[in-house]
């Protein structure tokens, strides 16, 4: 894995740890930020797949749209599309005032799923046989 895929995959997994920790130390918690945040990490982990095929992602906070570029190389990625689906709304209306209601337990959902996209997604980064495929 080269540096610049490490940086993406490090900076997923900081956005990852911000939402659990958030989470888990909070009282009350910031439920909207948690949820960017989960979104973000999932965003960064798919162009971080994306650039280790070096392919450049678009612009995009669009998790629908780089999980269908990821799953034009590997068609297994659609084993997450409903994770992705799920976080794509967190990646800008949580950040402004009653843009979108968030309960705990949408926060708790989004923890489980970008859980979910980060661990397949590094996996296929870091596993053994995708590197045989690439150039």
């Amino acid at each position: 894995m080269d540096d610049v895929v490490k940086e993406w995959v490090a900076f997923s997994e900081m956005d990852l740890k911000t939402a659990t920790h958030l989470y888990e130390t909070m009282n009350p918690r910031p439920l909207e930020i948690i949820c960017y945040h989960c979104q973000q990490s999932a965003e960064k982990i798919l162009k971080a797949y994306l650039i280790y095929w070096r392919i450049r992602p678009d612009r995009t906070h669009d998790l629908r749209l780089l999980r269908g570029e990821c799953e034009k190389i590997d068609d297994t990625f659609l084993k997450v599309a409903d994770e992705c689906e799920r976080l794509n709304p967190y990646s800008s209306q949580p950040r402004y005032p009653m843009e979108i209601e968030i309960y705990d337990s949408d926060a708790s959902k989004a923890l489980d799923d970008i859980e979910i996209i980060f661990n397949f997604t590094k996996d296929k980064i870091t596993g053994g046989n995708i590197s045989a495929k690439r150039d």
